[in-house]
């Protein structure tokens, strides 16, 4: 029931759990399926490049779906659209795990990402809509936990789950996504709260048009990476950027005209840190997102462990980025952009030097040699990708937080789709000139971490400014009071 004073909802931290269940399960989707390709291959007959569809297909749904999702969150109601994406998510989960032959599930992960990409904004948007103040840094702090670990996660859960099934296993990583998602479906339809749509109810069609062409031009040759994609439609990059600079141009002039635009330019150019922490997001991501897969075939090819071991080997990453993220959301307020500059600091020095160990550790030892440094990335990952969300939309109006999430996390699924193209590209340029897996995981990693410094440039930047306008704001007798410490 829509509240008509400014009271916190009572239901919110039950309510905030139920998005993070649905939030954490469509994005794991993203990285499970990876250590199940194979079986899929040989139970359905499939090739290479059809069975990679699995995988891209969702991440491209995904991203596309995002803004427009948000945006239409923000005009019809965010509970409302959450449980029809997430109704829908079930269906498509259990249509994936009976598909008969590649085509049908590839079709049923392109509507799995479609449904993914709907809920993935309103996330963002619900923790605006219900929480104020400290709470409100802590539920971004949950909710990038969830983000952060569920990519980590992922090859850990397919591997488990591809162990104890057995034959077919494949097929119980969709299945598994329909008793969790009907939970959450019935406790969100009891818990989610009901609140007035904050639009006019138009959408801006020209605008959806223009982004989304623009986004699949980005990524389309990213997703074809592996089948000479990049080689072959290298046009589609200026294409998309010419596209995406027409969508900026027609949002200006719809808001000019006192229209409602897809994406509220104002966001970009007025909202305190939105460009900022959407720039930092997207360049970490490149190297986040790009070292599982690298470490997935180094593990499992070079080191010839199975699934469940490859993604036990990154445990400690997983572990140390849910323990730091859920700290880091108390902290955020009184530290502000310096704890992501700390984190990133942490997270480049643990992956650098596990890029370091790998290439000289013997590989009967690696893995345990490897994993104090992977812990201290994990850390320092918590400090950059929950911090980072809330400094991003904490000034957004709720009116736009769900095209504001959606935006954020569209510049993390391209800089995602970037990093797993181009590092696993790297790996293998590297393996076939030195036929060395060591160091072709090292340069690959090490990539990474140099996509990694550009973020920490972004950040430190950011944390200068911040804290040359805060000097310039005090008089100098209180420049060291405590009045500003949230400021970040």
């Amino acid at each position: 029931m829509h509240r008509p004073d400014d009271r916190p909802d009572p239901n919110r931290w039950r309510a905030l759990w139920v998005t993070l269940v649905a939030g954490f399960m469509t994005l794991l989707d993203v990285t499970i399926v990876a250590v199940a390709l194979p079986s899929m291959q040989r139970e359905l007959h499939a090739s290479a490049a059809s069975v990679q569809w699995v995988v891209s297909g969702y991440a491209l749904a995904f991203a596309l779906t995002l803004v427009t999702a948000g945006r239409v969150g923000d005009t019809f109601g965010r509970r409302r659209v959450f449980l029809v994406a997430l109704a829908a998510f079930v269906v498509f989960s259990a249509a994936a795990g009976a598909a008969p032959g590649i085509e049908l599930l590839v079709v049923a992960r392109l509507a799995q990402g479609v449904a993914a990409g709907s809920i993935a904004p309103q996330n963002s948007a619900l923790i605006q809509q219900l929480f104020r103040g400290a709470e409100r840094g802590r539920a971004f702090g949950l909710f990038g936990a969830t983000v952060g670990v569920s990519s980590a996660v992922g090859p850990v859960v397919g591997g488990l789950i591809l162990a104890l099934a057995g034959s077919g296993g494949w097929r119980w990583i969709f299945y598994v996504n329909v008793p969790v998602g009907a939970l959450a479906l019935v406790l969100g339809l009891r818990l989610l709260p009901r609140v007035a749509p904050g639009g006019r109810g138009r959408l801006d069609p020209v605008g959806v048009a223009l982004l989304g062409a623009g986004i699949l031009a980005l990524m389309l040759p990213l997703v074809l990476a592996e089948g000479g994609g990049v080689a072959r439609v290298w046009w589609l990059f200026p294409a998309g950027l010419l596209l995406l600079a027409a969508f900026a141009r027609w949002e200006r002039r719809v808001a000019r005209r006192g229209g409602e635009p897809l994406l509220d330019p104002g966001l970009l150019t007025e909202t305190r840190g939105y460009a900022t922490g959407a720039g930092l997001a997207a360049l970490y991501f490149v190297g986040f997102s790009g070292v599982w897969l690298v470490f997935a075939l180094f593990f499992q090819n070079g080191l010839g462990y199975s699934p469940l071991m490859s993604g036990l080997a990154v445990t400690p990453f997983a572990v140390g980025s849910a323990a730091a993220a859920a700290v880091a959301g108390r902290l955020v307020e009184r530290l502000g952009r310096l704890l992501t500059v700390w984190g990133l600091v942490a997270v480049m020095a643990g992956l650098g030097t596990t890029a370091v160990v790998l290439w000289l550790t013997p590989s009967d030892r690696a893995v345990w040699f490897a994993a104090p440094a992977l812990l201290v990335g994990g850390l320092g990952s918590g400090c950059v990708i929950s911090p980072n969300i809330t400094m991003t939309l904490r000034d957004v109006p709720v009116r736009m937080a769900g095209a504001a999430g959606g935006a954020l996390q569209t510049g993390q699924r391209l800089g995602g789709a970037v990093g797993t193209a181009a590092l696993p590209g790297l790996f293998y340029l590297t393996l076939n000139a030195t036929h060395d897996y060591h160091q072709a995981v090292a340069l690959s990693v090490g990539s990474g971490v140099a996509a990694m410094l550009c973020a920490l440039t972004v950040a430190v930047l950011d944390w200068r400014r911040d804290r040359a306008g805060r000097a310039g704001r005090c008089p100098p007798e209180r420049s060291h009071s405590h009045t500003h410490a949230g400021q970040g």
